[in-house]
């Protein structure tokens, strides 16, 4: 008896909808970060609303993917880059809001993108798949995000600092674990090309 047919995943399915969805809520994230200047306590919690629910599709996109069979080239494409606006995105508002120090936007953005032309650079000799270190770096900056985002009193600031600091230093060590990963994979490629 042959095997059944393999069915194609359509593009609108609901993995790919929850990816779209976050990036149609990034806009709108900062919108409610800088409404009245970015002082509104009731529009700082919003904009903390729609940032926690945008994380939480990022949780729930790949997961349902991998679980019901949805995986899609295009879900493939834009679900990190829905990540990183999203990320992106607070980083640079907070920045420009006085409330985070540049360096540390700089920092994560320059680690996100080198990442991804890391991927690029080693695709022809295989996927750099997330790691479990970049999964508990990108809920630490989620994390420390929304202890930004919020309005919270000026008591609460260390605890703020401490959760962007881990974000920061696993931010780095995921990064040095990528670039490593990187170099292995592209040696053995081409000692793989070299073999007769």
């Amino acid at each position: 008896m042959s095997p059944p047919p393999a069915t194609k995943v359509p593009l609108w399915n609901l993995a790919n909808l929850l990816t779209m969805s976050r990036m149609v809520l990034v806009p709108v994230f900062v919108l409610a970060l800088f409404a009245h200047g970015g002082g509104d306590p009731a529009w700082r919690i919003t904009a903390a609303v729609i940032f926690g629910v945008a994380s939480l599709t990022d949780r729930l996109d790949g997961d349902l993917a991998r679980r019901r069979g949805l995986i899609t080239r295009f879900g493939t494409i834009a679900d990190p880059i829905a990540d990183k606006a999203l990320i992106g995105a607070a980083l640079v508002g907070l920045s420009l809001l006085g409330e985070l120090a540049w360096w540390i936007t700089v920092l994560i953005a320059v680690r996100e993108l080198g990442v991804t032309a890391l991927r690029f650079w080693v695709l022809r000799y295989g996927v750099i798949p997330a790691s479990r270190g970049g999964k508990v770096k990108a809920f630490a900056q989620a994390v420390a995000i929304q202890f930004y985002v919020l309005p919270l009193p000026v008591v609460v600031h260390p605890v703020r600092w401490a959760a962007m600091g881990i974000a920061v230093l696993l931010t780095v060590i995921t990064g040095a674990d990528y670039i490593a990963r990187a170099l292995r994979l592209r040696a053995s490629g081409r000692r793989a090309v070299a073999l007769p």
